[in-house]
């Protein structure tokens, strides 16, 4: 189990790319709004329940996520590339404040599941993103960089109030457009390098 996870390729500058990638995606800063309003309308957010779930539900999509494209027929890089311009999309929208991809806030039911595990945590941008990160970095990296993110979304939630006091308004808005900068780096990155990467096949 340990070789799987290949253990001696934890890198730092693969899990920190990793971590700001899907922290970006994940969107912490724009999740702490959302969140004291669903606690003012239905009620305090189980932030144990929300990080246990969440974390779940990625990890198994990042482990069955390549069985699906393969069963599709498509290649991890082809993805990735496809993840890229999403990511991309994102970051445009967090820099810019111009609302591309519409979320739903999904069915009625418990405020910790949703929205807040899904689509909000455990969205179709944090899917696209992991499998596009498995086409660069090692495994054991972008779970090390899950795990972190997962833990980061537990802190806020339990203390969403305090966050904002802490941050205010404004502090919100300038890490939002700070992440969302480094977001489209990143994007042109994966896009690039992978594009390489299947040019050279033919």
């Amino acid at each position: 189990m340990l070789d799987f996870l290949q253990l001696n390729m934890l890198d730092f500058k693969e899990l920190a790319s990793a971590f700001i990638v899907l922290f970006a995606m994940i969107d912490v800063t724009g999740l702490c709004p959302i969140a004291i309003d669903i606690q003012q309308k239905s009620g305090p957010i189980n932030a144990e329940r929300a990080a246990i779930y969440s974390l779940s539900i990625l990890l198994l999509f990042l482990f069955v996520g390549n069985m699906v494209l393969e069963l599709f027929g498509v290649d991890i890089h082809s993805f990735a590339i496809a993840g890229a311009i999403i990511i991309f999309i994102i970051g445009f929208e967090m820099t810019s404040g111009v609302e591309i991809i519409r979320y739903s806030d999904g069915p009625k039911g418990s405020s910790t599941l949703v929205p807040i595990v899904f689509p909000l945590i455990a969205g179709a941008g944090t899917f696209t993103a992991l499998l596009s990160l498995r086409a660069e970095f090692h495994i054991i990296n972008i779970i090390a960089a899950l795990i972190l993110n997962i833990a980061v979304v537990y802190v806020v939630l339990k203390n969403v109030h305090l966050l904002e006091k802490l941050l205010g308004a404004g502090g919100i808005y300038i890490l939002k457009k700070f992440f969302g900068i480094i977001l489209l780096a990143i994007a042109v990155k994966l896009f690039t390098s992978n594009l390489t990467e299947l040019l050279s096949l033919f």
